[in-house]
């Protein structure tokens, strides 16, 4: 497509690109580490050219761009958020939108695009590519459940919002002697609710991946005011009882087909208090586990990540995305990555039930 060459000595000339650059879905601590890593080795190192998608994938199917050099991303590394902004646009169900992506990267000579994002956004990808648009993912979830990465960045900074926001509500449900929920993101894996339980010391953690019993857990609370403690239960958004023991209300649809779900926190807290007879209030973290600076460690990964995801645009490799092995970034399958999501294994939910009660 939109290969050019860099002036200079015809023996140093090197082919440059044009490339796009996208953030979809939720919002996430470290997607601008990505960003920045693209833009200052594309520039830098390979003396590419980059313009910015506004929204996710509504840039590309409206063609809405922005300049994105190294004047752009300057200051960036710390910011939580995106200055790409994002959005949950699915260019699939949107009349045309396919073809409006295609056009939009011919008529901006592009070579083809860096997607960030999650299971949808990458998904998304997957299909553009098989239908002639060259993508590169980068894996950005706070719950950690693509396949095909060990870590995706986001989500210790969210392990780390959660775990200081539970360490505090520990002091306020014994001075108060009342049952604490907190209610964490992890819609279909419950990796965040995992490790920030685990690293809060929570008394009782419910995931999606277990069905929990109702009975059980306020047999926990019980045992828990018996000697003398107040409870903490960390619930994933996504979490659900087993089937006939409690009734959960359900929400409408999202553009990628999810259920907007509606309170699992606030259903335990009247659960339990009608059950126990024990005071409960619920805290929903939300939002706050995606704002703000991301931690070290998300900063790093992102950044590694960038710096890999633009040698693969710079390769050609396309179709393939970016991803942590052990200590080791590697590129693999888009198909790899979207099949399926990594959800938490029993045997790691049983380390954690040692704890409950």
């Amino acid at each position: 497509m939109g290969r050019w060459q860099l002036a200079g000595n015809e023996a140093d000339t090197v082919s440059a690109m044009r490339i796009g650059v996208l953030t979809g879905g939720g919002d996430c601590p470290g997607l601008n580490a990505v960003i920045r890593a693209v833009v200052r080795k594309g520039v830098g190192v390979y003396g590419h050219e980059f313009v910015g998608f506004q929204d996710g994938w509504r840039g590309p199917v409206e063609a809405d761009v922005a300049p994105l050099g190294v004047e752009q991303v300057r200051g960036i590394l710390p910011r939580g958020g995106t200055i790409l902004g994002s959005s949950r646009t699915n260019p699939y169900k949107v009349e045309g939108g396919p073809e409006r992506i295609r056009a939009t990267v011919t008529n901006l000579n592009l070579d083809g695009l860096i997607a960030i994002g999650g299971e949808d956004t990458l998904g998304v990808a997957k299909r553009l590519t098989d239908d002639g648009v060259p993508v590169v993912g980068v894996p950005k979830t706070i719950d950690n459940d693509l396949n095909a990465t060990d870590y995706t960045f986001g989500f210790d900074t969210a392990v780390t919002i959660a775990m200081e926001a539970i360490d505090r509500l520990h002091t306020t449900a014994e001075s108060h002697h009342r049952a604490l929920v907190v209610e964490v993101m992890g819609r279909h894996a419950g990796w965040i609710a995992l490790h920030a339980g685990m690293a809060g010391g929570a008394n009782i953690i419910l995931i999606p991946e277990r069905p929990f019993d109702i009975e059980q857990v306020c047999a926990y609370v019980e045992r828990r005011f018996e000697t003398h403690y107040a409870p903490i239960i960390v619930v994933a958004e996504g979490a659900t009882p087993k089937e006939g023991t409690m009734t959960v209300r359900e929400g409408e649809l999202d553009a990628f087909g999810h259920v907007r779900l509606s309170g699992i926190g606030v259903v335990l807290e009247e659960e339990i208090r009608g059950r126990t007879g024990r005071e409960c209030r619920a805290t929903v973290l939300g939002h706050i586990q995606r704002g703000g600076t991301p931690t070290a460690f998300d900063r790093v990964l992102a950044t590694r990540f960038g710096l890999h995801a633009v040698d693969a645009a710079h390769d050609g490799d396309w179709g393939n995305m970016v991803a942590l092995r052990g200590t080791d970034i590697v590129r693999v399958p888009l198909a790899e990555a979207t099949r399926e999501l990594k959800l938490v294994p029993l045997e790691r939910y049983a380390e954690a039930e040692v704890f409950f009660g």
